[in-house]
């Protein structure tokens, strides 16, 4: 859907029938509807088409999602792996870069399903610097990424029934090798990060996988871009208080501000970096010659000069 095909809808509209309209277009569009386009359409400012759905999302009539607006029901399904690895790509190789960056040689750490937790099996491949790692994984896909970092790294696959939409590896079967593991930090992906109800799943079986998963390490860390903040599915795999760093790329401050009030580190791995302040040069020190000298310094009291 066009801009042109909503053109006819432009002009003031009364709030009720100006948020009507904003469902009736949502609900006829195949997919995302974007905030610019709504504004447009409707005659109004984006921060007004905003304020709408935010409001039609508590009432549940709308799903609100980063730029803009979806249908109910849209993209609550499992879809591929390969269908998502393809969205994103520059937020998760940030948000890999970062979440890697937090391992040290010497640990034990575990990797989730999901094409976010594989751009974190990239960058620790990449790291050069990492000798003695041990990493636990239920993912097909990332034991192969991994592969390349052999010997440095020793790569140990869980065990369990392969689906295939993942290339996971869930029950049953694939709580025997977990229990015996004491690592120290998870990475965890998923489809929704709120803070009622922390990190959240769409596939049952794969939540409860996560949850096994999150129980081996004595530290989470929930990787995830800002397409994921504000949703919530049906599996809740690890409640914000038990999350200990979310890292993650293209989210705005709004989105980011409700996560660290709850006590959680959040990290925005393409946020700039603050520049280190300069050292003052030696041109700009201060000179001997520019310090008082001895004759100009103020006699001590009591041995004033007489004639």
């Amino acid at each position: 859907m066009t801009d042109d095909d909503l053109s006819f809808l432009a002009g003031a509209l009364p709030a009720p029938l100006r948020q009507d309209r904003i469902v009736s277009i949502v609900e006829g569009a195949p997919g995302l509807v974007r905030t610019a386009a709504l504004a447009a359409a409707l005659g109004t400012s984006e921060v007004t088409v905003r304020q709408d759905l935010s409001l039609l999302d508590q009432e549940a009539r709308i799903r609100r999602v980063r730029g803009g607006a979806v249908r109910l029901g849209a993209g609550s399904t499992e879809r591929p792996f390969e269908e998502t690895a393809v969205e994103h790509q520059v937020a998760k190789a940030a948000i890999g870069r970062a979440a890697a960056a937090l391992v040290r040689s010497g640990q034990c750490v575990v990797l989730d399903v999901g094409t976010t937790p594989a751009a974190v099996a990239t960058a620790l491949v990449a790291r050069e610097d990492l000798v003695d790692v041990t990493v636990v994984t239920n993912s097909l896909t990332t034991a192969l990424v991994l592969e390349a970092a052999v010997p440095r790294f020793t790569v140990i696959v869980t065990g369990g029934t392969l689906r295939p939409l993942q290339h996971s590896l869930v029950a049953p079967f694939n709580g025997t090798l977990l229990p015996m593991i004491a690592a120290d930090l998870v990475f965890l992906g998923g489809t929704g990060v709120d803070v009622a109800h922390g990190l959240t799943n769409v596939n049952l079986p794969e939540t409860e996988a996560k949850r096994m998963l999150a129980a081996a390490a004595r530290r989470t860390v929930v990787v995830a871009d800002g397409s994921k903040f504000g949703r919530a599915h049906i599996g809740v795999v690890r409640a914000l208080e038990d999350i200990d760093v979310v890292v993650t790329a293209e989210t705005t401050a709004e989105q980011v501000a409700p996560i660290r009030a709850a006590g959680v580190e959040v990290v925005v791995a393409d946020e700039p970096a603050v520049p280190a302040p300069s050292a003052p040069s030696a041109r700009s020190a201060p000179s001997a010659r520019s310090a008082p000298s001895a004759r100009s310094a103020p006699s001590a009291p009591g041995r004033t000069r007489t004639s």
